[in-house]
């Protein structure tokens, strides 16, 4: 099975985080030549199954942010979509998604998936997914496929006053 990739429109010292959602539930996008809508539950088994997810730059394996497997990752289901929190690394890359973050210069949110047996209907060139097995999540710089996911941008400035900056960047469906 190919590994299908859909994109949507939200360090670990000093608590930096990114936080949103990764998919959004009922949302249509274009895909090629059909249109695809993610129902309700579509993650919750491979949520359930406790399998690695990898954050990631843009789809690429060679920039990880975060993964499940070592908490700096944390993904739940809720009535809107997929929802993220991730540990920002102090790495290049991490500081360079956190800056364009904190700037409004995200594009969105993405995700890599392959469907479960059965876990697709299709009606036409209607599309829509009901169980997925997620592989990763990806902060996405340029254009994302879904609209209406939400990347954040939380920096905790000190851990005494318990402040927190979030930024909301919500993105334009494409």
């Amino acid at each position: 099975m190919t590994m299908e990739k859909r994109a949507a429109h939200s360090v670990t010292a000093e608590g930096r985080k990114l936080v949103g959602y990764a998919a959004v539930f009922g949302q249509e996008a274009r895909i090629a030549d059909f249109v695809e809508k993610i129902a309700p539950g579509a993650f919750s088994r491979s949520l359930a199954a406790g399998d690695d997810i990898l954050a990631l730059a843009d789809h690429d394996p060679k920039r990880v942010l975060a993964r499940t497997k070592s908490g700096t990752l944390r993904l739940s289901e809720d009535e809107r979509g997929l929802r993220f929190e991730l540990d920002v690394p102090d790495t290049t890359v991490g500081r360079d998604i956190l800056a364009l973050a904190q700037r409004g210069d995200l594009g969105g949110m993405s995700f890599g998936f392959t469907v479960e047996e059965g876990g697709d209907d299709w009606s036409g060139v209607y599309r829509t997914l009901r169980a997925v097995k997620l592989h990763e999540i990806s902060v996405v710089q340029s254009f994302p496929a879904y609209s209406g996911t939400s990347v954040s941008a939380r920096s905790r400035r000190d851990e005494k006053d318990r402040r927190i900056v979030l930024l909301e960047l919500e993105n334009v469906a494409v």
